[in-house]
């Protein structure tokens, strides 16, 4: 597509690369942003696969340029490279012909302001039309991710780091749950089946159905009716691991996004329990009330509260809590199909500081829970540091907290708690740890 709208759409997704790659912004946010200024939804969904492509496959991108290119494009070119990385993207991650790409792409360079580098586009992108990429030897670049992630991953997960790199480079299904006091799962398929979309259940997830080719939310069925929720399967397990009973105070102490409120919230409702959910940012809280009120389970036996949970002498009533769920500040290496910059953005000097975060979490919130009481852990890391040994240290220093054992539905045993690890039954990375306070 060489009009002037695809250059256009072509010169957006360069912009919104530069500002993830070269500002550290986020993704998400940066596309949030972009998005709703696209009339087209076809040419927003092909913006989000172009941008997604890029950061999956972003070193291998890079090694063929820089075998390619006489020398690296100038900094204030970013942009431009940034656009180069698209083009690669279009041909090989999204596997668009070269007649629908590579002029498109080479005229946005106009868009971008330096119209001296449309023949050098064109001519690289022409030549990727061609040509197999150049590969790299180092797996690091072979697989597009950080040198530390790949020795970490290794170091972790000898038998799997393989397994985990490559489905970290591969889209990611939309998981969906039902609320079951207003819709069974049953009526879900049978609806999703009518609009022509595959699902598929799984036994160890009742309420829940995967899509494989994912749709905007306001297309789903019953999604307005706030009967149905979009979140991972593996979120959905930590809810499952804590169990809350109907009359159990409960509190959900990172609360934000809000999807495992509201599946708390879904389970209080049929008694007389009470959820507290918290998460230290208000911007991030709006989308748990959101979440809450959407699905009808905003109630006076809900609080949503801007607090920082490692701090509770600033928020906390006094009254102990039968069950917590710390779904702790983690790497996110476990969801990496899903945010694919998480890969350009973390680096390994990052964890000691959130190990230090968890920690400080874990010991804040234990004396809020009764004897007898019970706590879940739980990370979307894939890190033994954050995980298994983050829990193993925690048990060494608290002779009165014990390791309830969780079955295979939460993964493979590691240390005290169970870990899946990104695409296992088409979910993301998840840790979970239950632990229950000696009565």
């Amino acid at each position: 597509m060489n009009s002037p709208a695809g250059a256009a759409l072509r010169a957006r997704a360069a912009r919104v690369l530069a500002a993830v790659l070269g500002e550290g912004r986020s993704l998400k946010a940066m596309l949030g942003q972009a998005l709703p200024n696209v009339a087209d939804p076809r040419d927003r969904a092909l913006l989000e696969a172009i941008c997604f492509g890029v950061l999956r496959h972003r070193r291998r991108y890079d090694y063929a340029l820089s075998q390619w290119l006489a020398k690296p494009l100038a900094a204030r070119d970013f942009p431009v490279h940034c656009l180069l990385l698209a083009g690669l993207a279009q041909l090989d991650a999204l596997g668009l012909p070269a007649h629908a790409a590579v002029g498109a792409t080479a005229e946005a360079t106009r868009e971008l302001g330096r119209p001296p580098l449309v023949g050098l586009v064109n001519a690289l992108l022409r030549r990727a039309s061609r040509e197999p990429l150049p590969a790299s030897r180092d797996p690091a670049i072979a697989s597009s991710h950080p040198d530390w992630l790949v020795a970490a991953l290794r170091a972790d997960w000898p038998a799997d780091a393989e397994a985990v790199l490559a489905a970290n480079n591969r889209p990611a299904p939309m998981w969906l749950r039902v609320n079951p006091g207003q819709l069974g799962i049953d009526r879900l398929m049978r609806s999703l089946r009518e609009d022509g979309l595959s699902a598929a259940t799984l036994p160890l997830l009742p309420n829940a159905a995967r899509v494989d080719d994912p749709i905007p939310v306001e297309r789903l069925p019953f999604w307005h009716t706030g009967a149905l929720s979009v979140q991972d399967g593996a979120a959905q397990l930590a809810v499952l691991a804590l169990a809350p009973s109907p009359d159990e105070r409960v509190l959900d102490a990172c609360a934000a996004p809000g999807g495992k409120s509201a599946q708390i919230a879904e389970r209080l409702f049929a008694g007389d329990g009470e959820l507290t959910a918290l998460d230290i940012e208000a911007r991030r809280l709006e989308r748990v009330t959101e979440t809450l009120q959407r699905q009808g389970l905003d109630s006076p036996r809900v609080h949503v509260k801007v607090a920082d949970a490692a701090v509770p002498e600033a928020w906390w009533d006094g009254r102990a809590f039968d069950a917590i769920l710390l779904d702790a500040p983690c790497s996110a290496t476990g969801i990496i199909r899903r945010q694919p910059d998480i890969k350009w953005h973390r680096r390994a000097d990052d964890i000691p500081a959130l190990v230090a975060q968890q920690a400080r979490l874990l010991e804040a919130l234990w004396p809020l829970l009764r004897p007898g009481g019970r706590l879940l852990y739980a990370t979307c890391s894939v890190l033994v540091a954050e995980n298994a040994g983050q829990v193993d240290h925690f048990l060494a220093a608290h002779p009165d907290a014990a390791a309830r054992p969780l079955d295979d539905r939460f993964g493979r045993a590691s240390g005290a708690g169970r870990q899946r690890l990104p695409g296992e039954d088409g979910m993301d990375g998840f840790f979970y740890a239950l632990l229950q306070k000696a009565g």
